[in-house]
């Protein structure tokens, strides 16, 4: 059985598993913890659990617990990041460097920081390192980084709705491809498989073994299978259910069962269709009363729409006979202007003679 505790080291940074041996901690205290680079100081976030662990997976032990100098000198070098954090960052501007800056990092004895910056090219920063040494007065280091280590520092939340898994608990990037997602089923979409660094997303591969294992149970897609039927062809695989799609020789598709030895049921067949059924079991059906209360209801509301069909027959003759009787009447009106006109042109023509 191993002690173990999570000791945040930095605010912006995930909480790290360290070994307690002979110290009696307590929730919110300050200890010393080793580090890649040297002794840093860190705080106990929950109390020390016991978990049954290997010897060689044990974390590193915590060193001792923080003295009140060694606190003081934490937030010292906080307050010293943020402003060597403005200066270089004022610097590259100065100087016109495509760069952007993610992290700034001092070592708790001072004599060296880091400075984590993104740049799609190559950056020429010797001025910059010049500048900083000047206005630092300590060992700088720049280091370039990915847009992969870029997202693990900042942090975010990914499209599951929780906070990016490099952020939490990853510690190295495995690599993903499109193959992983491909042996998942899942959609190739840059948009559902991309991260927010806009790589392929790390959880990818969580399951990738898995799914090759049980794919390997399965017939590959392509193969042929001799059903009652005829013989069918595997056009795709369902890992989770542990079955696959077949295409009939009718051009139909059919859901067969995949047994624990890897052989498909064929007798199984989990498609049926209306048409299957014969004419005499059809009409054998009894009608529930829900169906029957149901067709009444058609057979009324085909009345109703019978009904409104007619009156819209007999709306439409009616205005038929209207429009035939103005057309006359506007036929009569025509006639009578025209008689009009020849009486008083031969009375014109009897005045003249």
């Amino acid at each position: 059985m191993a002690k173990i505790v999570r000791v945040s080291i930095r605010p912006y940074r995930p909480p790290e598993h360290f070994l307690v041996k002979d110290l009696d901690l307590d929730e919110g205290e300050w200890v010393v913890v080793p580090q890649e680079h040297g002794l840093e100081v860190g705080q106990v976030i929950e109390r020390p659990i016991e978990v049954d662990l290997p010897p060689q997976n044990f974390p590193p032990p915590i060193e001792r617990l923080a003295s009140t100098e060694e606190i003081e000198s934490y937030f010292d070098n906080l307050e010293r990041e943020k402003q060597a954090w403005k200066f270089c960052d004022e610097r590259a501007r100065h100087y016109g460097l495509a760069m952007k800056l993610v992290r700034v990092e001092r070592q708790f004895d001072g004599k060296k920081i880091t400075f984590y910056y993104f740049a799609e090219n190559r950056v020429d920063f010797r001025e910059l390192v010049k500048d900083l040494v000047r206005g630092l007065k300590t060992r700088v280091e720049m280091r370039q980084i990915g847009v992969r280590h870029e997202a693990k520092m900042v942090g975010g939340i990914g499209c599951c709705g929780r906070e990016v898994c490099c952020a939490t608990f990853i510690k190295e990037f495995a690599p993903v491809s499109i193959k992983m997602a491909k042996a998942q089923n899942l959609p190739l979409n840059p948009n559902k498989i991309s991260g927010i660094c806009g790589r392929l997303l790390c959880c990818l591969t969580f399951e990738y073994e898995t799914y090759k294992d049980l794919q390997a149970e399965l017939p590959s897609l392509g193969k042929s299978i001799e059903l009652k039927t005829g013989e069918a062809k595997v056009i795709r695989q369902n890992v989770l259910k542990g079955t696959v799609t077949v295409l009939l020789p009718d051009g139909e598709e059919a859901e067969l069962p995949v047994g624990e030895d890897g052989e498909v049921e064929t007798e199984l067949v989990l498609v049926a269709s209306h048409e299957d059924l014969p004419p005499e079991e059809e009409e054998q059906t009894p009608m529930t009363p829900m169906k029957e209360e149901q067709e009444v209801k058609d057979s009324r509301g085909s009345k109703r729409d019978s009904g409104s069909k007619n009156a819209g027959h007999g709306q439409a003759k009616r205005g038929s006979r209207k429009h035939r009787a103005r057309s006359s009447s506007k036929k009569d009106k025509g006639g009578s202007k025209k008689r009009s006109k020849k009486k008083k042109q031969g009375k014109r023509g009897n005045k003249e003679g």
